[in-house]
């Protein structure tokens, strides 16, 4: 039987800004986005602010309504990724197999490391260890397989160690909601719900049938999950991941109002969507966009185009095309996100166009890999296509004032 550890860093984002600012140790502190950018919610939090009811995802202004001494400090991702990276690599003391998941979360396969003892043995040495090395502290479930793992690590927090095996887990897992499964998200919990399916328990107990018919291949896999068969194996920490697509998101500084503002924010992602498949040596043929309104209502399109591409030409105009056959301007829109699936390396062969067009595309090809090296070189701003000129604040372009560019944020 395998030994997984979930390790999770506690308030990750707020104990490493705690060490910088020793000052802020002992006060309700919380990492948030910037409001002027509209990225204005809680990312992180301490212990002494959750206490107020601050929860992660809260506004700003809600989250000081909450708790008026709540000091609201900046992210500074180089900063966590730095420890990060710290923590990972104790991680590798114990295990080569060592899977991140996100920058403050990874499994770890102890089933061979004898040397250290059991699963909860390493696991106490790891929370020490860290504590003493970092200053921060991890909580950690223990388990046979990765689902039960990381249910283990959110059971007791701060700082705790959850032993889930297959003689206690219907105890621990199944009692807990149904929202604390890996893969149920808000829709798939309301739709589990509708069908009075509220624990992990009672997901365990519904013939998996019934799960296939409601929700499909995923009905299959969470029935799985619940009832601890999970198989799925952890990574080895130098396994190259497959690329499945590659794409970004942003909330827009302020609402889009019309087809020009979506073209400028989709011309934005386009180009850094294209220039980091060029750089991975790829190119794909499935467009996908997501689109979210001032109500907070979103939906997700994508089609498959007839060539595979790295062309921010081709995917800017592309989802456009499926923007203008799926929205009807009932709201103001929030955010957008774009992404390219259905990767091949850019070395395939694909058949000639006997009308000319490879040549033309081979020269904008070209043109875009120079853009690529000018932008690497003089920065993001340094080449800009006459779109962005027409508003500025929108696309954060200001060539005229170098002091008050302000980029879109652009998220993996």
């Amino acid at each position: 039987m395998r030994t997984i550890l979930h390790v999770d860093c506690d308030a990750f984002y707020a104990s490493v800004e705690a060490l910088h600012r020793p000052e802020l140790r002992n006060k309700p502190l919380a990492v948030g986005g910037d409001p002027e950018q509209r990225h204005g919610i809680i990312l992180a939090k301490n212990q002494i602010a959750k206490k107020y009811g601050i929860q992660t995802g809260d506004v700003l202004w809600q989250a000081k309504q909450k708790c008026k001494d709540l000091v609201i400090v900046p992210p500074d991702f180089r900063l966590y990724m730095r420890f990060s990276h710290l923590c990972r690599d104790i991680y590798m003391r114990y295990t080569d197999q060592v899977e991140p998941f996100g920058l403050d979360e990874n499994w770890l396969d102890v089933t061979g490391s004898t040397t250290f003892g059991d699963g909860e043995a390493i696991a106490k040495e790891i929370q020490q260890t860290v504590w003493r090395e970092l200053g921060i502290t991890v909580s950690i479930g223990v388990s046979y397989n990765k689902i039960f793992a990381k249910l283990g690590s959110d059971y007791k927090k701060p700082c705790g160690i959850t032993n889930i095996t297959p003689d206690n887990y219907r105890e621990i897992v199944w009692p807990l909601p149904v929202s604390d499964l890996l893969m149920v998200g808000r829709d798939t919990s309301r739709k589990l719900n509708e069908r009075r399916v509220y624990t992990i328990g009672e997901l365990a107990t519904t013939p998996v049938e019934n799960l296939h018919r409601w929700m499909g291949k995923i009905g299959d896999m969470l029935w799985v999950f619940a009832q601890g068969r999970d198989d799925t194996p952890v990574a080895r920490c130098d396994t190259e991941q497959v690329i499945k697509s590659i794409g970004n998101s942003t909330t827009t500084p302020r609402d889009l109002y019309n087809d020009n503002d979506v073209r400028i924010i989709l011309q934005l992602l386009a180009e850094s969507i294209a220039r980091r498949l060029r750089d991975h040596g790829l190119k794909g043929r499935v467009i996908s966009i997501q689109v979210r309104d001032c109500a907070l209502k979103s939906f997700v399109r994508q089609h498959k185009i007839g060539r595979y591409t790295s062309l921010a030409t081709d995917i800017t105009r592309e989802a456009m095309g499926i923007f203008h056959a799926n929205y009807k301007w009932e709201m103001p829109i929030r955010s957008l996100g774009l992404s390219v699936g259905d990767l091949v390396p850019d070395t395939v062969p694909e058949q000639l166009d006997f009308m000319g067009d490879d040549i033309k595309r081979r020269k904008m090809e070209i043109l875009e890999q120079t853009v690529d090296g000018l932008k690497s070189r003089f920065g993001n701003f340094a080449v800009q296509r006459g779109l962005m000129l027409a508003d500025r604040a929108l696309s954060g372009c200001n060539p005229y004032d170098d002091h008050n560019i302000h980029p879109v944020s652009f998220l993996r």
